[in-house]
């Protein structure tokens, strides 16, 4: 049972869970070289998951369990998702079988979403050589070959159940409260998983580069 198990082990089969089903996600143009890469893929889910409140990662991992349950995938549902910006084409022909978000959905995952586009856009100013290293940040910059952060948020937070966005919401609104930025603290955990004391040290070695 969930509420039995260490967040640590909750983390631990979120990520096994999501890796097995990040194998079964079939590409137009074959299999990706990120299919591969299992170092990058644990530190770049582990890292956002620590970064969450212990409440929403239980609750994805409930999420995520029924979803093998019923042999659904949700990396499969995200990619689609994401599609609607990416390739608009292939998302029409997606969308009938992608499962229904409520309008009252819709605008809670848009609220996060622009609050995280918000923090990111902190995060690249203060740290610019880090955030050289990863997604561009608006929908607006999505090409075929690229997508984007928000793109990316709004993809993932699309196949979360509705429990696990109002809980992600209640998250995002208790940080902003303290005045944290989620951005960071996920950079935090993932520069310490490549053996960085800190970000401000990480953000000096990219910005020589």
């Amino acid at each position: 049972m969930e509420e039995n198990r260490s967040i640590a082990e909750c983390i631990e089969k979120i990520v096994a869970l999501e890796w097995k089903q990040f194998q079964a996600v079939h590409n137009e143009g074959g299999r990706a070289s990120c299919q591969d890469d299992y170092e990058t893929f644990e530190i770049m889910r582990k890292s956002q998951f620590l970064a969450w409140d212990e409440e929403v990662v239980r609750s994805y991992l409930i999420d995520i369990e029924k979803a093998e349950e019923k042999s659904w995938n949700l990396l499969t549902e995200k990619y689609a998702r994401m599609m609607e910006s990416t390739a608009p084409e292939q998302y029409a022909a997606l969308f009938e079988h992608l499962p229904k978000r409520s309008e009252e959905r819709i605008f809670m995952q848009e609220e996060i979403v622009r609050k995280r586009v918000e923090w990111e856009e902190a995060f690249a100013k203060e740290y610019p050589g880090l955030a050289g290293t990863g997604r561009s940040i608006h929908t607006f910059e999505d090409t075929p070959y690229n997508t984007s952060f928000e793109t990316y948020a709004r993809g993932e937070l699309g196949t979360y159940s509705d429990r696990t966005v109002a809980l992600y919401l209640a998250m995002i609104k208790r940080m902003e409260k303290d005045g944290e930025n989620l951005s960071g603290k996920t950079l935090q955990y993932m520069v310490r998983f490549y053996g960085y004391p800190s970000i401000e040290e990480a953000e000096r070695r990219y910005s020589r580069r």
